[in-house]
């Protein structure tokens, strides 16, 4: 019976780190905001709707629900998934790895992902065409960005000349990744999304596999 109990205890063992190996890194998208209760789907499984508060038996806990976005927590880890985005999956550091964001396209081909600049929540979309980190007047204003300080030009856009400045961003964070010190421009009309441009995205191994793009730091 001895040999059997220590048999159970390490499938007991065995059993909790594939647990927590498949919850670690999990891909968490948001499809339904009801009051204080949020509908997700983690890794592409079935809907789940959860209280602020409440936890799922892999750990996934809803922290809050605002404006259409929902704030979760897995692995003791918090990142907030927009409405209509496509789901994030942040990479969990092991052995010292660079850290990595991987991002689905949404049906039109486009990456979204939510972040924050200088702690400020924001949207994302990648766009390699951009040269900077580019966002509208009100998101600069969000994330205390006094942008009429920095260098002013004249960006061409589709509805023609339009007044921009080029800024210094303190820090830029998509999923678990985080860079300082990074060159925005701010545009003097708001903008539906910041566009993570390449100020950003040079610093970045690009990986795209189907609609899959993964973002890996590299300095």
């Amino acid at each position: 019976m001895v040999g059997g109990a220590r048999f159970f205890r390490f499938m007991l063992i065995a059993l909790a780190g594939a647990a927590a190996s498949a919850v670690q890194g999990a891909e968490v998208e948001l499809v339904g905001v009801f009051g204080s209760k949020a509908v997700l789907v983690v890794d592409g499984g079935a809907p789940r709707t959860l209280s602020v508060g409440q936890q799922t038996r892999d750990g996934l806990r809803l922290v809050e629900v605002s404006d259409g976005a929902a704030t979760v927590e897995l692995n003791g880890k918090r990142q907030k998934v927009i409405l209509g985005a496509g789901p994030v999956r942040s990479a969990a550091g092991d052995g010292g790895g660079a850290a990595a964001v991987s991002l689905v396209a949404d049906a039109r081909g486009h990456h979204f992902s939510s972040g924050s600049i200088n702690g400020a929540s924001v949207r994302f979309l990648v766009d390699t065409g951009a040269s900077m980190v580019s966002m509208g007047a009100s998101d600069a204003r969000r994330a205390g960005i006094d942008f009429h300080k920095g260098v002013g030009g004249i960006s061409q856009t589709a509805s023609g000349p339009a007044q921009v400045w080029k800024v210094r961003l303190d820090a830029v964070r998509v999923g678990d990744v985080t860079l300082n010190g990074v060159d925005g421009l701010v545009h003097e009309n708001d903008l539906p999304f910041v566009l993570l441009g390449m100020s950003f995205l040079g610093r970045m191994d690009m990986q795209r596999e189907g609609d899959r793009l993964t973002l890996r730091k590299r300095f």
